[in-house]
């Protein structure tokens, strides 16, 4: 007998699945986007310091020959009233979302409370808890429960006790993992959807029924009705998380926006004063670390200038990382992974 379930070589927690190194990982999700911000900006900085100290004609010889100054400011400022103007776009696009009749409204809500009722009967409770950190806790406690449920309803056959114990222990270990990364995570940060997204339901959702499509004449009718019970409660998490994600996307961009108008005024200001002050060469004289003032001031103008257009990449970063991982629900693999030989379905045979 073949133990797929333990040979399925298919990590639970995201970092598990990712083909990515840690640090590009960290980079893109786990990182403050204010530091990945200040890192970038630092960089583009640096990067021109050195430029300018290895190029074979000074920027202040080049500045008395031509104007790149006047004409890399005007640009900066064209691109900065634009940066501006798509953020109000992305705001309006967000509030959208928010907007509509009564009618509209009233299905909406009407849609949520159906949801929550769904989620509070199977979590057996009451009613669903309203933060969004304990309400997927909820789920993932219910899912250990049912699973604890299985493996005791399988005690006593042996045929299936062992694949039931590797699929039950396997789903136990990552909802105890999530369920810790949950404790602690306040929704705007994103720790709850980080925690959400190490719980790998939908793998389990098809070791389920698989286990259930090879096993069902071994099982009793207990056990059988205590893996269902499994599947409904994973099924609930798959929406759960993405109306979570929903909610946090919505969040960031309203975030985004107001980042970038917080920036796009120095940066605004910054640029004008380029285009007026720094296109001779007698504007700043002087040289600090063996480096013409000149080039210190343009190139910390220029990174100032730039910091709307570094926000919106940082954020993005994210924002693109999370959809590209959570593009399917349901039991589909949609990263490059070794094809492992548990996913094989012969119908044949």
């Amino acid at each position: 007998m073949t133990d797929w379930a333990a040979e399925s070589g298919d990590a639970d927690t995201m970092r598990g699945r990712a083909t990515e190194s840690s640090w590009k990982l960290w980079v893109l999700l786990n990182a403050d986007r204010w530091l990945v911000t200040a890192g970038v900006l630092a960089g583009f900085f640096a990067v021109l310091v050195l430029i300018s100290a290895f190029a074979p004609v000074p920027l202040r010889t080049v500045l008395g020959q031509s104007d790149p100054n006047e004409t890399l400011f005007q640009a900066l400022v064209t691109a900065i009233i634009t940066g501006v103007t798509l953020v109000v776009t992305i705001t309006q696009l967000v509030l959208s979302q928010e907007l509509g009749a009564a009618g509209d409204q009233r299905e909406r809500m009407e849609g949520a409370m159906q949801f929550r009722a769904d989620v509070a009967s199977v979590v057996d409770a009451p009613v669903s808890p309203p933060e969004p950190a304990s309400f997927l806790q909820s789920l993932v406690d219910a899912t250990r429960a049912r699973a604890e449920e299985l493996a005791a309803a399988v005690e006593d056959n042996d045929d299936v006790r062992g694949q039931v114990a590797s699929y039950t222990d396997g789903l136990e270990a990552n909802a105890a993992h999530v369920q810790e990364r949950l404790g602690d995570a306040e929704f705007g940060t994103f720790g709850v959807l980080h925690a959400a997204l190490d719980y790998n339901y939908s793998w389990k959702i098809y070791e389920g029924k698989r286990l259930r499509a090879e096993y069902e004449g071994s099982l009793s009718e207990e056990a059988v009705e205590a893996l269902d019970e499994l599947l409904e409660t994973l099924r609930l998490f798959g929406p759960a998380r993405e109306h979570i994600k929903t909610l946090y996307f919505q969040w960031e961009l309203i975030n985004l926006s107001r980042s970038i108008l917080y920036a796009a005024m120095p940066a605004l200001v910054v640029a004008i004063g380029g285009v007026l002050f720094l296109d001779a060469p007698g504007t700043v004289t002087g040289i600090t670390l063996g480096v013409d003032n000149l080039v210190w001031v343009v190139s910390a103008a220029t990174t100032i200038a730039l910091a709307p257009f570094v926000i919106l990449l940082a954020y993005v970063l994210r924002i693109a990382t999370i959809a590209k991982r959570t593009l399917a629900i349901g039991p589909f693999v949609l990263r490059e992974t070794d094809r492992s030989e548990t996913i094989e379905w012969d119908d044949t045979e």
